[in-house]
């Protein structure tokens, strides 16, 4: 989910569109880019940067849906350019954001609503944005990808010292093996149905059972046994994932079967979790050595086509504000990485990552809509015939 633009046939398809409106969609996205490529210059010459007048007079407004675990980088830089008077096309740039789960804005935007309410969704994955695109819902433009964050195993400290962090690494089979076996760890993951977290971990266990039995019917045989057994201990969603974890390190807490001692959880959450007053326990952290899968926040237009011309370069602004070094910053300070996913040293160690786990590797390539969609469905069997999470 790194690409940086819908593939031909998702964007026609996403579409719908009337003659030549396929061509204007491609040229707003190509405007976004050469915006933030141009960065200051073209902010300069658009009449945009702040020039430190107080915003006493008409804004511009954007309205801008993002993932809860972003959201709050994200308004962090939006009052900044309040603050700062920072301004489009000579009008000050106001811009809302509003945390909203992925997938529930998916199922919205897959419904093609006549008038949707944001201009601009940030998801944490682009795996929502290609779900719309393959249902042929709203027409949605990918435009960059402004942050990621990969996705790791992260325990508590005597489970992680049971697995052998820092020093022994895994690859996604080792870790499931070493994570579900009898006398295993507690391992709860998000719902993949609703997580992006969860299901791209689902989908590396997958794509590495697939590589070591070179069988798809073998690998999808023992993707199904392992789907089952994180079916025990699903939550609804990350949030309420991490809320499983013991509180604090008394005997009772950690020995509580309620309490899970390890999660699949991205590096942001870990760092929030580690970095919060009150958050319990810090988290170790395992990234896989075969390669992390990874959330990657696109930037995403929303209906391109019916945006007014003043909202397009206030997306473009916006835009242009979180790619470069201030807001690239905010990011950071958040647990976010850059979106070419380079890791950020002190973003690591403080989500609970030593060396030597392989935490600067490559991410994993993304799976296809098609292999999801797959994984979604063997999911579904799983909680069906499966026992009621603990």
């Amino acid at each position: 989910m790194g690409r940086h633009s819908l593939p031909d046939d998702l964007a026609q398809r996403s579409t719908g569109a009337r003659p030549g409106a396929r061509r204007r969609t491609i040229l707003l996205a190509s405007g976004l880019l050469l915006a933030v490529a141009g960065g200051s210059v073209v902010a300069l010459r658009g009449d945009l940067l702040p020039f430190g007048k107080p915003c006493d007079g008409p804004s511009v407004r954007l309205g801008v849906a993002a993932a809860p675990d972003i959201a709050p980088a994200l308004q962090a830089v939006a009052r900044r350019a309040r603050e700062d008077a920072t301004r489009t096309d000579g009008r000050c740039l106001d811009v809302t954001v509003t945390p909203r789960a992925s997938h529930e804005i998916a199922d919205s935007f897959g419904q093609r609503p006549a008038d949707p309410e944001f201009q601009v969704w940030i998801p944490d994955s682009r795996l929502w944005v290609d779900r719309v695109a393959a249902e042929n819902g709203t027409p949605l433009t990918a435009a960059a990808t402004i942050a990621s964050s990969p996705v790791t195993l992260a325990a508590v400290p005597r489970a992680a010292r049971a697995l052998g962090w820092p020093g022994k690494t895994y690859d996604w089979t080792g870790l499931t093996q070493a994570a579900t076996s009898d006398d295993g760890i507690r391992l709860g993951v998000a719902d993949p149905a609703r997580s992006a977290t969860g299901l791209l971990a689902l989908s590396r266990m997958d794509a590495a059972g697939t590589q070591d039995t070179k069988s798809g019917d073998e690998a999808g045989t023992r993707t199904a046994a392992t789907a089952k057994l994180l079916h025990q201990r699903v939550a609804d969603g990350d949030d309420q994932a991490v809320a499983t974890l013991p509180r604090d390190g008394s005997g009772a807490e950690q020995g509580n079967p309620r309490r899970n001692q390890a999660l699949l959880l991205s590096e942001q959450a870990a760092y929030a979790h580690n970095t919060s007053a009150d958050g319990g326990a810090d988290l170790d952290l395992f990234y896989p050595s075969d390669g992390a899968a990874r959330l990657d926040y696109p930037y995403t237009l929303v209906d391109a086509e019916e945006l007014t011309p003043e909202q397009t370069r206030a997306a473009s602004r916006f835009m242009t504000l979180l790619v470069e070094s201030e807001g690239q910053h905010t990011l950071r300070a958040h647990g976010f990485r850059a979106g070419n996913g380079a890791a950020a040293p002190k973003v690591v160690e403080a989500a609970g990552g030593r060396p030597p786990q392989p935490y600067s590797a490559a991410p994993a390539d993304p799976p296809s809509v098609k292999q999801l969609q797959a994984l979604l469905g063997m999911w579904t069997v799983a909680v069906q015939s499966g026992p009621s999470p603990r």
